[in-house]
């Protein structure tokens, strides 16, 4: 089958889930079509209450001894649009975006992590003529709590020998392992504020930062948006009265924030504040070198209606915002076994206020369940200093290499083949659904792979068309293989 052939079946089956929003923890629509459209395709389709899609494909007559071999993905997206748009992620689909070497999406991320994961499997199980018996399952809630995940049953796992995870982001690396992660609120309900006194109002916005995916981009250097503004906030402050009225920054836990403001009323003078802006500036240009040279500060004078002008109490956002400075964010452990690779992070990725509360969304990562379980205490401790309340979920398993993996060393065998170049076997930061699937059966045989994207969980995701034919090729002859040699 040639390689445009494949493109475009690929490419078909993409552009019906980008029509349908499926931000996490709002999969019901994508969920529902996939039910009714891969039952209609012929297979038997499971619909579990959290909206979790199991199909199976009957093995090709000959091949019924085969052993049971999942492909897997998931169903949500992290929905981030560029500052300004206009875009609601319950509401609107996807604007793809077409050129000879990309595919991307109009001022918002692509979803193509992982919507091009379903439509290869979708498009491998519609098309492969010879293979065993073939199971599909598709997640809901990867991308805020891998829920769907830890709650699918375990019965759909057990029965399998291998699973071909397809939520990678590069066509030419065999994953074998993953970091694990937790989830963290911090939040602190507000009893009182306080009427402005001072005349002058202001938006402040940090802006221009790169952002990105939290576990693929933690170790480049970028700047955290919202910890930058919490710094430039109590800097002002030292320089005169600044009563905060709101913040607001980031769009998802485990996307590095590239952007947020800040309402303020003070008694600064206009001058002083764009020079204390400048600097703020040139010292955090210093701080991240080349790696944010698009960082700045704009500064806007506004008006509030009557009743939005209020202020929290100066000890409460003081607080808040040396919270936000000293909650670390960014690398904090390498791996110890020399390999380059990031052991431990963690990630600030949303801050929000209201008239009622302050809260602010955290995401630890580690290789180590040992240092995730710090994470949780530490982090409670600092916040129970500083007057916030925590609520801590569960921890997501991490998931460990398995140095005898038949699976891995086919994929790569083939891979090589197809390629003329060996495939690159690596662990990731980054979090999979992987480690719970072998929480669940410790004798399944993981691998992940993926098509190449690029900017993931950001407005300039694309994904590389020339990757996805030699990914589906990849998959498919595996899955023949595993057949006709078992």
């Amino acid at each position: 089958m040639p390689d445009d052939e494949i493109l475009e079946g690929v490419l078909a089956e993409f552009a019906k889930l980008a029509a349908i929003p499926r931000p996490s923890g709002h999969e019901k629509a994508v969920s529902d079509f996939l039910k009714k459209y891969l039952t209609d395709l012929g297979l038997t389709v499971i619909q579990d209450e959290n909206y979790n899609i199991v199909a199976n494909a009957a093995a090709t007559p000959g091949l019924e001894k085969a052993p049971l071999v999942i492909l897997q993905g998931h169903m949500d997206m992290v929905c981030v649009t560029e500052t300004g748009g206009d875009y609601s992620p319950r509401r609107d689909p996807i604007k793809i975006v077409r050129d000879e070497k990309y595919l991307r999406a109009e001022g918002t991320s692509l979803g193509a992590d992982d919507g091009i994961g379903i439509s290869e499997a979708v498009y491998i199980v519609k098309n492969l003529r010879e293979h065993g018996a073939l199971r599909l399952i598709f997640t809901v809630d990867e991308e805020r709590g891998m829920t769907g995940a830890e709650k699918l049953d375990a019965k759909y796992l057990t029965d399998a020998a291998y699973l071909i995870n397809c939520d990678s982001e590069n066509y030419d690396e065999l994953v074998v392992g993953s970091a694990g992660n937790v989830t963290m609120d911090f939040w602190q309900k507000i009893t009182a504020k306080e009427e402005l006194t001072s005349s002058r109002l202001y938006k402040i916005s940090v802006e221009g930062l790169k952002g990105g995916h939290s576990g693929e981009r933690i170790n480049d250097g970028r700047g955290n948006a919202i910890r930058i503004m919490a710094f430039t906030l109590l800097e002002l402050g030292d320089k005169g009265k600044v009563e905060l009225i709101s913040l607001q920054g980031g769009m998802a836990r485990n996307v590095i924030p590239g952007y947020a403001e800040a309402v303020i009323a003070t008694d600064i003078p206009p001058e002083k504040i764009e020079a204390i802006l400048q600097e703020e500036t040139a010292r955090f240009r210093r701080t991240y070198g080349q790696v944010e040279p698009g960082i700045a500060f704009k500064c806007a004078a506004i008006d509030l209606p009557g009743e939005e002008r209020q202020a929290f109490t100066p000890s409460a956002a003081q607080d808040f915002l040396r919270f936000l400075t000293v909650l670390h964010t960014g690398v904090y452990a390498m791996s110890p076994l020399g390999d380059g690779l990031v052991e431990t992070s963690a990630n600030l990725g949303v801050v929000q206020t209201t008239p009622e509360e302050f809260r602010t969304q955290f995401l630890p990562r580690s290789s180590s369940m040992e240092k995730l379980e710090e994470f949780c205490l530490t982090a409670k401790w600092v916040a129970e200093k500083f007057g916030l309340q925590t609520d801590i979920d569960h921890i997501s398993p991490g998931w460990r290499e398995n140095p005898h993996s038949r699976l891995a060393k086919l994929m790569q065998d083939i891979f090589e083949e197809q390629n003329g170049k060996p495939m690159k076997v690596t662990a990731i930061h980054a979090g999979l659904e992987c480690g719970w699937h072998l929480a669940k059966n410790p004798n399944l045989d993981i691998v992940s792979v993926g098509v190449t994207t690029e900017n993931i969980h950001s407005p300039k995701e694309r994904l590389v068309l020339s990757t996805v034919a030699p990914q589906v090729r990849l998959i498919m002859t595996a899955l023949t293989r595993i057949a006709k040699e078992a």
